[in-house]
């Protein structure tokens, strides 16, 4: 298998494991992906998922570019639509991700991290979006998504140079959240303490909440908002971090 699924403690931990082709993507892993997260979806003890890439030179360095020659356009249609729906399952599970980016980030790879809800990377991380280079567009979303997280102009600039992003400059435009020196899955594992002791329903509901404020008007987000803030005022979890605070203790969340 070229993905694998494990856990470690109440963490996910999808990896691609193909380190001898830089983790590329094939449309069998594209689809090996889509089955993992749906098992991720599916186990109510995970809260939060962590992807990585095998190996120490990439995360994942984009399409199998073999695979992407000869084919008529009905099949080039339908593997972009397989790499966008697999992908957008990131937006759908009931837990935030991570991605671990060490070494390359390329083509298919970045738009795989630019799914993620979160972003981390080494000091030696690559980004870049090179299928211009090849007479090609990206094609799984990161037309999309690079300009929601850098803005449209840098978005273009990238997409149209074709040109490599690095860790230092891929921080500084908000391409990714934060760098990390050392174990990366250790630093992913410690990012991810900062919010999965929360409540899961109420941190779906803000990350909900977030997402549409791409999509909608101001006042109708802020209609969402609403709507959503008034949900998590039903959570019992909500009725236990109110207590806590008035009694002074830490409060204990159920997920309920």
């Amino acid at each position: 298998m070229a993905v694998t699924l494990a856990r470690d403690g109440d963490l996910a931990v999808l990896t691609l494991d193909r380190p001898e082709a830089l983790n590329a993507l094939s449309f069998a892993i594209i689809r090996e992906i889509g089955d993992a997260l749906d098992r991720v979806a599916a186990d109510a003890s995970v809260r939060a998922l962590l992807i990585t890439g095998a190996g120490d030179k990439a995360f994942c360095a984009g399409a199998d570019i073999k695979e992407l020659r000869n084919r008529p356009l009905i099949e080039q249609k339908r593997g972009a639509e397989l790499g966008q729906r697999v992908f957008a399952k990131l937006d759908e599970l009931p837990v935030a991700s991570i991605a671990l980016v060490n070494g390359y980030a390329f083509g298919g790879g970045l738009e795989l991290a630019l799914a993620c809800t979160f972003r981390l990377a080494s000091p030696n991380a690559k980004f870049g979006l090179p299928e211009v280079k090849l007479g090609l567009i990206p094609g799984y979303g990161g037309t999309q998504r690079l300009p929601r997280l850098v803005g449209e102009a840098r978005a273009l600039e990238i997409v149209l140079t074709g040109r490599t992003v690095d860790a230092g400059e891929a921080e500084r435009i908000g391409l990714v959240n934060r760098l990390a020196e050392g174990d990366l899955l250790e630093a992913g594992k410690a990012f991810a303490a900062a919010f999965t002791r929360y409540s899961l329903p109420v941190l779906g509901f803000a990350r909900r909440a977030v997402q549409r404020a791409h999509d909608l008007p101001l006042h109708e987000g802020l209609r969402v908002e609403a709507e959503l803030s008034t949900l998590a005022y039903r959570t019992a979890d909500a009725e236990e971090g109110m207590a806590a605070f008035e009694e002074k203790r830490k409060p204990e969340f159920r997920d309920a």
